[in-house]
């Protein structure tokens, strides 16, 4: 089996994400706010068959990391993480610091961020973006396709050009985000 599928999409996606939902709310600070995130997120976008949850809280170490395993999520050696900064920003590390775990059951990704910071905005407005521009979906799974019959096992050449890619597609997004006055949603 290949480390990179891309499937159809899947109408049930929401409803898993409502699942892990349910499971992750006991567990979680009051505060925090849950959203679905990434292409699993966006109605008709062809993905990997893995629900990409986002969990905001005002600081990630109100997380209670124990429990939130207890939940079913395994978090990796090495914790806390980074995401891939944009081209052309000079982004300090807090801004891109998150806490991440994997679903021990059906495929799923929790990426625990900071509110405000720029890396817990930008799978939103990512999200709403291709939701509201089925054009630029289509294109996105294109890539995506292509990219998984490419390097089917090669997870780092997949994610060398996708991200690149993907800083593409979210020029024009803050371009819309800035035009509509798109803010982050509350949770989902």
């Amino acid at each position: 089996m290949s480390l990179i599928e891309i499937h159809p999409y899947d109408p049930s996606w929401p409803d898993q994400f409502q699942a892990f939902k349910a499971r992750l709310l006991p567990v979680l600070p009051a505060q925090a706010v849950i959203h679905h995130i990434g292409s699993t997120a966006v109605p008709g976008l062809a993905a990997k068959d893995v629900i990409d949850i986002q969990v905001s809280v005002p600081a990630l170490d109100q997380a209670d990391v124990e429990a939130i395993t207890a939940a079913g999520f395994a978090t990796r050696p090495g914790a806390p993480r980074t995401d891939h900064c944009p081209p052309g920003l000079d982004l300090p590390p807090e801004q891109l610091s998150k806490l991440f775990f994997k679903s021990t059951g059906r495929p799923a990704n929790l990426h625990l961020r900071q509110i405000g910071r720029f890396n817990q905005r930008y799978p939103l407005l990512c999200r709403d973006y291709l939701r509201s521009h089925v054009g630029a979906a289509q294109a996105y799974a294109v890539v995506k396709q292509e990219l998984a019959r490419r390097f089917p096992d090669d997870v780092d050449a997949y994610y060398d050009i996708k991200d690149p890619v993907f800083d593409i597609i979210m020029a024009g997004a803050e371009d819309w985000a800035d035009r509509t006055g798109w803010v982050p949603p509350p949770g989902d």
